[in-house]
């Protein structure tokens, strides 16, 4: 009796997960009005040998004005990312340092000049000591 009760509340559980882990995140501002939904632009495996790697955003390269990133499998220390436009216009760098725990997500990174067309994104970070494996990366964009 203790195992059935046991194994349809751990089913329960596990139908909610994964009902909420399928839907698209939504940010929204209720005094703009600004609505969007977090786009994937792609995920990198970072190389703990390396200290950057970068991010092919594949065309059509669509308008994003704000950035964030997930950390997947392992911790990272975050220094910095080189966002490039597919405009040929100057890079914009930003300065992250941040610790970012395995699992754990960036802050909303907003873009200068509004909406822009990404070409790719470079991710310089520090990984002295970290013996936890490779990190995965994945980086949204909000429209």
């Amino acid at each position: 009796m203790k195992n059935s009760f046991f194994s349809v509340i751990v089913i329960f559980i596990f139908s909610i997960g994964f009902s909420y882990a399928g839907k698209a995140q939504t940010v929204s501002n209720p005094r703009k009005g600004n609505t969007g939904t977090w786009r994937l632009l792609g995920t990198v495996q970072v190389k703990f040998s390396a200290d950057h790697d970068a991010l092919i955003i594949n065309g059509p390269y669509d308008y994003f004005r704000k950035l964030k990133f997930k950390v997947t499998d392992a911790p990272l220390n975050m220094v910095s990312l080189l966002v490039r436009f597919d405009d040929g216009g100057a890079p914009e760098k930003i300065d992250i340092r941040f610790n970012i725990p395995q699992g754990g997500e960036s802050r909303i990174i907003e873009l200068k000049g509004g909406k822009r067309k990404l070409k790719s994104v470079e991710f310089w970070y520090d990984t002295k000591g970290v013996v936890n494996g490779r990190a995965n990366l994945t980086l949204f964009g909000l429209k």
